[in-house]
């Protein structure tokens, strides 16, 4: 999708959001063909040794706590919520203004979010995905307000993702420590969500004493968003960049959007202080996305050979730091269904 840059403020839209859940709904179809297996490059191979990461280490820690959530405060008003226990280490943001929050994801879905919002802030809340694998959008069900970017992929995945499609993701090695108590590992699946509003690229969302500029920035997704607080000198950067190895192999990845994506993000280090990726570490220093644009591109010469060959003819490339997850479909050329959903776990036929 690409839309003219527009400028559309929020606060008053926004206004009466608020944390109420949605009623549960029947389980989608089962369809999707079952996943591979997680890479290799994220399962137990010292990944539990890791935990908590250095930059997470370092950052003060949230007036709340949880059994599952790691909550730190990524920088003056924000709150990062990571789940370390799970091998995606994804990070979800709640952003506060003086008039509404913004949370950026909701993670795996696995355990309840939205107890721990209302625990740290009392204004109305509103959800916006970074995109809507199923490990960014697992707890949206549980807000009534949620922003979406409007395409054929994010419609599709608003139905939640069936067991068989995330078995892998609740099996034992899935786990550092265990899976959460209450998790019922032999169903587990997301729940189905819809959103109350769009937005697209040049949007901006005021949230009081702090605007966000929405980016849309397609490659690892067809819906793939990014946030900037340019007064802060911020950028939420969701898939698109996290130090660990970057995942670029599913299907409804398109290798060339990357590029222009990551060069229109990298264009913007020299006006930031932090990275706030939604795996992993919860603050990264800029010049990272230049790395990464470095690295996909000498990935995609192919004049390089993979440091791992994974199932799914998936291929590992660590080039300048940067570790790129992709598959061989992709680098040929190829171009998968961008418009069916995806888990983010699928792997080409």
């Amino acid at each position: 999708m690409r839309h003219a840059p527009s400028l559309l403020i929020l606060g008053v839209v926004l206004a009466g959001a608020g944390c109420a859940p949605r009623a549960d709904a029947p389980a989608p179809a089962e369809g999707p063909p079952a996943p591979v297996p997680p890479p290799a490059t994220a399962t137990l191979q010292g990944w539990c040794g890791k935990i908590p990461r250095a930059a997470n280490r370092a950052l003060p820690r949230a007036p709340i706590a949880s059994d599952w959530f790691d909550i730190v405060e990524a920088a003056p008003g924000v709150y990062a919520f990571i789940e370390p226990q799970q091998f995606q280490e994804a990070v979800s943001y709640l952003i506060v203004g003086t008039r509404q929050a913004l949370l950026f994801d909701t993670g795996l879905g696995m355990v309840p979010l939205r107890p721990l919002v209302e625990r740290l802030t009392r204004l109305p809340v509103t959800v916006l995905n970074s995109h809507t694998h199923y490990d960014h959008a697992g707890g949206n069900w549980e807000f009534d307000r949620i922003l979406a970017v409007e395409t054929p992929y994010t419609r599709a995945n608003m139905a939640g993702f069936p067991h068989a499609e995330l078995a892998t993701e609740v099996a034992a090695d899935a786990f550092c420590s265990g899976a959460p108590a209450g998790l019922d590992t032999a169903a587990f699946r997301t729940r189905p969500w819809s959103a109350t509003a769009t937005v697209r690229d040049g949007d901006t969302i005021d949230l009081g004493g702090r605007t966000l500029e929405v980016l849309h920035v397609p490659g690892h997704t067809p819906d793939a968003t990014a946030l900037l607080d340019r007064a802060n000198g911020l950028l939420f950067t969701g898939d698109s960049y996290y130090d660990g190895p970057i995942w670029l192999f599913v299907p409804e990845t398109d290798l060339d959007a990357y590029d222009r994506s990551m060069a229109r993000l990298a264009a913007l280090a020299p006006g930031l202080r932090q990275l706030l990726p939604a795996h992993n570490s919860a603050r990264v220093a800029p010049d990272r996305l230049g790395a990464a644009l470095d690295a996909v591109r000498t990935v995609r010469t192919g004049r390089v050979a993979p440091a791992v060959r994974e199932s799914g003819g998936r291929l590992t490339f660590t080039i300048g730091g940067v570790s790129i997850l992709t598959a061989q479909p992709l680098l040929d050329g190829q171009a998968g269904d961008r418009t069916r959903g995806g888990s983010g776990l699928t792997a080409w036929p």
